[in-house]
């Protein structure tokens, strides 16, 4: 039997929002959170897509669906797809469309203290200069 073959969204949320809503900002925990969701289907994770107010009709969205690479998206939950998307009911509509399933993972948030939003702003104020956030 074939692999199912999943797209994994986060949103790709400004670092200013940090304190706000700091899982927004964390797109590592929320791919991770997607992969989790996937390994426990048996499904495998071919994309990680990073989206902030994409427009559900995007190209980028569907060359992958169309390539007959993907069969699902996942998004950690609903607060996440609608930050990356400009439009959720826009792109249900769309994946029912096109006979792709829309899933959300569901899964628990990770707790963030100030050490670990510290770590998570290191990690992305730092990227060019080698750091790898380890």
């Amino acid at each position: 039997m074939d692999d199912v073959r999943v797209a994994a969204i986060a949103s790709l949320t400004p670092l200013e929002e940090l304190d706000l809503d700091p899982f927004l900002v964390d797109t590592r925990s929320q791919h991770e959170m997607c992969a989790k969701w996937a390994a426990g289907r048996g499904y495998v994770v071919t994309r990680q897509l990073l989206f902030y107010g994409l427009r559900p009709d995007h190209v980028g969205l569907w060359a992958d669906v169309d390539a007959g690479l993907v069969d699902v998206f996942v998004a950690p939950n609903e607060r996440v797809l609608a930050r990356a998307l400009t439009s959720v009911p826009e792109f249900s509509a769309e994946c029912a469309r096109r006979g792709v399933r829309l899933e959300t993972a569901g899964l628990d948030e990770p707790a963030y203290d100030a050490t670990k939003k510290a770590h998570i702003h290191r990690r992305l104020s730092m990227p060019t200069a080698g750091y790898d956030g380890c």
